[in-house]
């Protein structure tokens, strides 16, 4: 007999789960399966970030990342500190090396204080002395409201919830087809099959494929990119005790390669970007041709890639050179030891892109035939996740009457 529910949620990655626990808050609540394609949850991005919680400076006021970020912020925070998993608030800084960066930094500034953010302050190398005694800069911003987690323990926690609450989490479940039908939905994997009366798409790199299995044509194609990490070691760990970022080129969609003072006290260099052969291609060696075929005839790839092929060939070269990447990590710190730097993981993100070329740049929440997908969430995703769950599960009672 196969089983029925009334949410199935593909992915148990941080939105997946945390969507999870906001539907079930109440009690009783809606019969729930989260459905994950690997053994464990957390496998891929909410497993491989830099655990940086971040506090909602970068993104435009009024947008929907600034907004959840600010309110993802308080929950998870309150969630931790219920839950017992650790995290710090040790601020962090962005320094700008040079004074073409002054205007970018300022703007920064201004989005922050539009943002709500509380204690954001520009600062000169003096005050920048105080807090990162090893960081040079012409300028700089403070902004004491970051700080770090391991989401993959966030995950783990919030399953545990899941678990209490009786919802189902079923991993090693790949979703191979959905069938949407007036009543219900149909799930169903290599191996086993569910219903439910709605699904939820937070299927992260493969979001768009899922949507339009389940009857979306979605506006945007995911592509991915890879953030490469080097662990910092030895005495120079100790040159960091926070969180280091350089100005961001708004010219493109990235942070730039900073470092951070992960919750354990590790410390890591990265990421940078650079485009995957596959969509889960963690390594050069991973290729799969068809991903790799659906991305290079995709024309908002093409298009992106024209545009940005020069700031791609440089983090293609840097992922090829250790001591390209270490000289950019001494940028921001330049006693650096490149000996107490060596190769450690990397992570995938998962980028919504517009036929025209454009990165989108919000989070991208659609509502399809007794569906609703998570197609767009770029970080902060992590840090806004209970936020973003919250807000999907209020999405899903707009489809379905959950009782």
């Amino acid at each position: 007999m196969v089983p029925e529910y009334d949410v199935a949620i593909i992915g148990g990655g941080i939105v997946g789960l945390t969507t999870a626990m906001a539907l079930t808050e109440r009690a009783p609540g809606p019969k729930v399966a989260v459905l994950e394609k690997e053994p464990q949850v957390a496998s891929h991005q909410s497993g491989r970030n830099s655990g940086v919680i971040h506090s909602g400076l970068y993104y435009r006021p009024g947008s929907l990342r600034a907004r959840l970020c600010r309110e993802g912020i308080v929950r998870l925070v309150r969630f931790c500190d219920e839950r017992g998993v650790a995290y710090t608030r040790d601020g962090k800084v962005v320094v700008a090396t040079s004074e073409a960066q002054l205007p970018a930094l300022a703007e920064l500034e201004r989005r922050g204080r539009a943002n709500g953010l509380r204690g954001v302050k520009r600062i000169g190398p003096g005050r920048l002395r105080e807090i990162e005694p090893h960081a040079v800069c012409v300028e700089a911003l403070h902004v004491p409201e970051t700080g770090a987690v391991d989401f993959g323990d966030v995950c783990r926690a919030v399953a545990e919830v899941l678990r209490e609450r009786d919802a189902t989490i079923s991993t090693s479940f790949r979703v191979e087809n959905i069938s949407v039908s007036r009543s219900h939905v149909a799930v169903e994997g290599s191996d086993r099959a569910i219903t439910a009366r709605v699904v939820v798409n937070c299927g992260g790199l493969y979001s768009d494929h899922l949507a339009r299995a389940a009857g979306l044509d979605p506006e945007v194609r995911i592509v991915a990119f890879r953030g490469e990490y080097y662990d910092i070691t030895g005495p120079s760990a100790d040159l960091v005790r926070s969180s280091i970022y350089p100005v961001p080129d708004p010219k493109l969609p990235f942070l730039g390669l900073h470092l951070t003072r992960s919750a354990d006290g590790t410390v890591h260099a990265g990421p940078n970007a650079v485009p995957t052969l596959a969509r889960e291609g963690y390594r050069w060696r991973t290729v799969r041709p068809a991903e790799l075929l659906q991305s290079l005839t995709y024309p908002g790839f093409l298009r992106l890639a024209g545009r940005h092929w020069r700031s791609g060939i440089a983090e293609i070269i840097r992922s090829a050179s250790r001591r390209l990447f270490v000289r950019s990590a001494r940028e921001l710190v330049p006693e650096l030891d490149p000996g107490d730097l060596s190769r450690g993981r990397s992570g995938v993100r998962a980028l919504a892109l517009t036929r025209s070329g454009e990165l989108h740049d919000d989070f991208l929440i659609e509502v399809g035939p007794r569906s609703v997908h998570v197609l767009n969430a770029p970080s902060p995703a992590a840090t806004s996740s209970l936020a973003i769950g919250a807000h999907v599960a209020d999405r899903v009672r707009q489809v379905v009457d959950l009782g």
